[in-house]
């Protein structure tokens, strides 16, 4: 158990140095840090961490770990912990259109999933959930919130909405 924590650790050490695109590149960084390993190892690996692939500011895919400390900060009176996704003025975000409690996200090709998932992360109370294609986010809202609500609590993870 002792190697697989120290593997685990490595990945984790890896993965916020690095952006790795592919298993096969991960695999290679932990080579050369002595870890030799399977695929179908590296994977179990990768879904125990709950890495995630996403798409980066460069517009390649890379992998991320979901849910790290550093992503988290003290909001509200309560002292609640509410992740801060990791995005830039290079989101994709186009635009937002309202329809009753319907959000509709526009982004650039492909970077859906990606602020999908980051909304996801953020569990918003504004928002019951998401749903993502290549261009576009639905956002279901929850019931009695209001646009600028919405767009208010966004903007922490979206700062050009």
């Amino acid at each position: 158990m002792k190697v697989k924590n120290s593997r685990l650790e490595a990945i984790r050490l890896i993965l916020s140095t690095h952006e790795i695109g592919s298993q096969d590149e991960l695999l290679r960084e932990l080579n050369k840090e002595g870890y030799t390993l399977t695929q179908a190892t590296l994977s179990r690996d990768l879904r125990q961490l709950r890495v995630v692939k996403t798409v980066g500011t460069n517009g390649h895919y890379k992998y991320v770990l979901t849910r790290q400390p550093q992503q988290y900060r003290h909001e509200g009176a309560k002292g609640e912990m509410r992740p801060i996704a990791p995005l830039t003025e290079e989101n994709g975000f186009i635009s937002i259109k309202f329809s009753g409690n319907i959000a509709v996200i526009r982004t650039r090709p492909s970077y859906a999933g990606t602020l999908a998932y980051h909304i996801d992360n953020c569990e918003f109370s504004e928002i019951l959930g998401t749903l993502a294609g290549d261009d576009t986010v639905m956002l279901v809202m929850a019931e009695d919130v209001t646009k600028s609500a919405l767009i208010k609590a966004l903007r922490t993870i979206i700062p050009n909405i």
